[in-house]
């Protein structure tokens, strides 16, 4: 069991979402070397499941899951689709890339295998990935490694412009996705996924943001998320913003009164709180962030408090210009729903984002599973609201005093 990198929480000082930017702005050689690091991570959590569930890594049909093997097999399947399988001139043309274009045959049509039948998450509905032929745990590493091969060999080549070099980063972070994926699916399911939250980083008190105006979305260089363009500028009102997500101190209390559920994952027992983590039981931290409670939850706790959630832009306002804003233990609920930017256009992934703007809340920040190049304070995460499996937690917000 390690502390994994990936937990490295931002202190204050720290340049917000320093890795990401490297990332998203990175050439060739800084690509390789995080593509090289994200598979190492798949693969350790495949051999951590392979070791709680064996070599089928057969688990419950769940709408919190996917079948591990299908997992590992989409991975492989998506760097594919949009690197090695993608004509060179359509790949270099980045998020302008036609997505309809014509794709060269997969590498498993050889064995007679239809990968775009097996792993097209945009075209095979959910609840049919269990009963699907999949290759077996043997094949599917392998393909992986195929799949990195082929990825690093045309990396190695590919125009070191953000058209160039943006198919893969896309790879690079839907993989990173997956990874984080992997431990909230090891915590549903009551095994250990071989990663751990780091020490805490203990955070405390209320900072002032004055009133003023806050432009959301990415700027300049480098690698967007579709959602995250072309941004918008918002008038924002002065707020007294808590310093720290809020800890299970202050959560417990509102349990204990009545004004919330006991939270997924834990418990009262005689002698205090405890919580069901990495396969067992441990006694609950008292300073450590709420973690697993959904974004009906953290509201329910606000209005008990007599506090409110942020928005969108007060969270990212806060992360980037705030002193002593401590984030990056857990994702954290916002009161935002999760929508287009205006003058929005979907990138050649047209599943990512469109689908979702749904009403469903923005998350901001990171969780201590996140990888480093994924923990951005402009990234806009998102999922349904009553969700507890994910490492979610909140921060909130002063009401305005009554006049």
């Amino acid at each position: 069991m390690v502390a994994i990198e990936q937990g490295i929480v931002s202190e204050p000082g720290d340049a917000p979402g320093a890795a990401a930017e490297q990332a998203r702005r990175g050439g060739r050689e800084t690509l390789a070397a995080l593509l090289r690091r994200t598979r190492a991570r798949t693969l350790r959590l495949a051999q951590a499941y392979e070791a709680a569930l064996g070599p089928g890594l057969r688990v419950p049909r769940s709408p919190e899951l996917n079948p591990p093997l299908w997992e590992l097999g989409h991975l492989g399947w998506f760097a594919d689709r949009w690197i090695a399988r993608q004509p060179a001139p359509q790949r270099e043309r980045g998020a302008r890339a036609d997505p309809t274009a014509p794709l060269a045959p997969a590498r498993q049509a050889m064995r007679g295998l239809d990968a775009d039948a097996l792993y097209d998450s945009s075209a095979v509905p959910h609840d049919t990935r269990w009963s699907l032929p999949l290759p077996d745990l043997a094949a599917t590493r392998a393909d992986l490694r195929a799949s990195l091969d082929d990825t690093l060999a045309l990396l190695a080549h590919a125009p070191e412009t953000d058209d160039g070099l943006y198919a893969f980063r896309l790879a690079l972070f839907h993989e990173d996705m997956h990874g984080e994926a992997w431990v909230y699916m090891a915590q549903v399911l009551d095994i250990d996924p071989g990663e751990t939250a780091p020490p805490l980083a203990a955070c405390e008190g209320t900072l002032r943001l004055p009133a003023g105006p806050w432009t959301l979305g990415w700027r300049g260089p480098g690698f967007a998320f579709d959602n995250e363009l072309p941004g918008q500028t918002v008038e924002l009102a002065a707020v007294d913003i808590d310093a720290a997500p809020v800890n299970w101190a202050r959560y417990l209390p509102a349990v204990e009164a009545g004004a919330v559920p006991v939270p997924r994952f834990l418990q009262r027992e005689a002698g205090g709180w405890w919580q069901r983590a990495q396969g067992r039981w441990r006694a609950l931290d008292p300073r450590a962030p709420v973690c697993h409670v959904s974004a009906t939850e953290a509201q329910a706790w606000c209005a008990w408090a007599s506090r409110r959630l942020p928005s969108e832009a007060e969270w990212e306002r806060a992360a980037l210009s705030a002193p002593g804003f401590a984030w990056g233990q857990v994702w954290e609920w916002t009161a935002s729903a999760f929508a287009p930017h205006p003058g929005f256009e979907p990138h050649p992934y047209r599943d990512y984002s469109q689908p979702w703007f749904d009403g469903r809340p923005v998350l901001k920040g990171a969780s201590w599973a996140t990888a480093p190049q994924m923990r951005h304070p402009r990234y806009r995460n998102f999922f349904g609201a009553p969700r507890t499996d994910i490492l979610a937690g909140f921060r909130s917000v002063a009401l305005p005093a009554p006049r």
